[in-house]
């Protein structure tokens, strides 16, 4: 299940003491063999494709490019913060409305990703090591992140839309759009914040709640899966049940610790705690957050 244990050690350490077996889907690594497995991709992909609907309805204009007796309508201009699977998803969706999109990772090795799918990927000076070695984006250096901040700047003023969606597991999402940079919107813009149930990364988000600030909507989007609950459902039970029978997968109905899926995502086992990640969190946090 999705438990969050590196957001909550009392959970994991009432696992422990009390022998039960603790497997956090959210923890799945982003390798090929355990992708029919990876909950988090399929939530993200929904996340994601939500998020351009929803832009769509509150952008008072129009996506694409239209040609009309009454005259051209240029399309609207899109800027997506992230190219992990919500913010592909998010391009993607906006694209094939007809928008003009840009995208921004610090992730050199999405650029392929970006421009695979029609958009252009904003240049900047990128870290070679801006990512862990199960595929989650790395946390930022306070000197990147504002370099980061200043090439956001120099599109929002062009930007109708934008859509964040920059997450590092187990930590407060980065503030990346900062009120000054709102400010910098064209009346009528719109912001949705994918990351706002983790503290946004936007500073005027507020989570579940769609605000207005110098003329620009800003949606603060929570458990956006929830609104397409026959797809959620269908792809998170099938990552489940393919998570379940890898976990099980010995004769003797054993769980294989060797297997690198179980061996991440496993939280706790008969007292013990099992993923390396979990431990390093518990051995970093004090108290009993």
């Amino acid at each position: 299940m999705l438990f969050g244990p590196t957001l909550n050690r009392r959970n994991v350490k009432k696992l422990a003491k009390n022998r039960l077996t603790g497997f956090a889907m959210e923890l799945i690594p982003r390798i090929s063999r355990a992708q029919s497995m990876d909950a988090l991709s399929s939530l993200s992909t929904i996340m994601g494709y939500r998020a351009a609907l929803l832009a769509a309805d509150l952008l008072g204009k129009f996506f694409p490019l239209l040609m009309t007796a009454a005259g051209t309508i240029q399309p609207a201009n899109i800027l997506v913060i992230g190219a992990g699977v919500a913010g592909l998803q998010a391009l993607a969706t906006s694209k094939r409305l007809g928008a003009r999109v840009e995208a921004f990772d610090t992730r050199p090795v999405v650029k392929e990703q970006v421009e695979s799918l029609g958009a252009r990927f904003v240049e900047m000076e990128l870290p070679e090591d801006a990512e862990t070695k199960f595929g989650y984006a790395k946390e930022s250096s306070k000197e990147f992140i504002q370099k980061e901040m200043e090439v956001i700047s120099s599109r929002l003023p062009k930007t109708d839309v934008l859509i964040t969606t920059a997450l590092v597991y187990g930590r407060k999402a980065p503030l990346l759009i900062t009120e000054e940079m709102v400010k910098l919107m064209q009346p009528g813009s719109v912001v949705i914040d994918l990351a706002a149930e983790q503290g946004g990364n936007c500073a005027l988000s507020q989570p579940g709640k769609t605000a207005e600030k110098y003329g620009v909507t800003i949606y603060g989007a929570v458990d956006l899966p929830s609104q397409l609950s026959l797809h959620t459902s269908l792809m998170y039970s099938k990552n489940v049940l393919n998570a379940f029978n890898n976990l099980y997968a010995g004769e003797d109905d054993s769980i294989d610790l060797e297997d690198e899926i179980n061996a991440h995502a496993l939280a706790t086992h008969k007292g013990e705690v099992i993923s390396e990640l979990v431990r390093d969190f518990l051995a970093k946090k004090g108290g009993d957050s």
